[in-house]
């Protein structure tokens, strides 16, 4: 609860901060912020054409290939793109670690808030995508909502550790990027769930970004509702807060050798 209220408290700094911070990762590049979307956007396009065109995936769950693939795409590229650069978030802003007086907690935050600027747009324009195939998703926004906040609340949760870490081993961001890239063909983006034997699928279910790609196909393509499934809803709380205590355990102990290793 300190945590929570020292956020609260320093709302308008960590804007502030999350704004510079998005605005300088393109900082000196012709084309600026336009490449924050153009990279994930020829991501998802390069993903489409290798499985609609060359693989000829049919349409699944009665939608087009790409429909449900960007609904598992566009959240999956916020947690990748979030995860990686809170990762480094206390070594990138060294010099104001060093600073007693600054509230270095707000730093993975940071991070995670200038990626989640990013993530607000390609939600933005997914909506777009489905309204002109004509599956306006209506009051299931509501969902789309909700794992927002899942997905902002786990990232957040994991970010601390891994910042935390990386502060003492520096090879943690090359280890995260490694890891990222095994997950996203580990979770069911580009693939069906359905093809693994139904007694193996609690395995698959374990990941929790399980929980927010299925919850997006859910409201954008079944239209349900988020609470249709409560067993994985605790599930993913349960782990998201144990995550979360972890993490801040973790870097409660450790931020005081900050400066001495920075």
């Amino acid at each position: 609860m300190s945590v929570m209220r020292e956020f609260w408290n320093n709302r308008k700094l960590l804007i502030n901060m999350s704004k510079s911070d998005f605005k300088n990762r393109y900082s000196g590049s012709y084309f600026g912020v336009l490449w924050a979307v153009v990279q994930p956007l020829m991501t998802i396009l390069i993903f489409w054409f290798v499985f609609q065109v060359g693989f000829r995936a049919q349409p699944i769950s009665n939608v087009p290939f790409i429909l449900w693939l960007c609904a598992a795409m566009i959240p999956w590229n916020f947690f990748a793109d979030a995860v990686i650069n809170s990762t480094g978030a206390f070594t990138s802003y060294s010099f104001v670690v060093k600073k007693l007086v600054f509230k270095i907690a707000l730093l993975p935050l940071v991070k995670v808030t200038a990626s989640f600027f990013l993530n607000i747009a390609f939600n933005i324009l997914l909506i777009l995508i489905y309204s002109l195939y004509g599956d306006f998703p209506g009051i299931h926004l509501l969902s789309i909502l909700y794992f927002n906040i899942c997905l902002f609340a786990l990232i957040t949760a994991l970010s601390y550790f891994l910042a935390t870490l990386n502060v003492f081993f520096r090879d943690t961001t090359q280890i995260v990027g490694i890891f990222l890239q095994f997950g996203i063909w580990l979770t069911p983006i580009m693939w069906q769930e359905s093809i693994i034997p139904h007694n193996l699928l609690w395995l698959v279910k374990l990941n929790p970004i399980y929980y927010i790609i299925n919850g997006y196909r859910d409201a954008l393509i079944e239209d349900k509702w988020f609470f249709e499934h409560p067993t994985q809803t605790i599930y993913f709380w349960g782990i998201t807060l144990l995550l979360a205590l972890i993490s801040l355990v973790f870097y409660k102990k450790m931020k005081s050798h900050f400066a001495d290793v920075l």
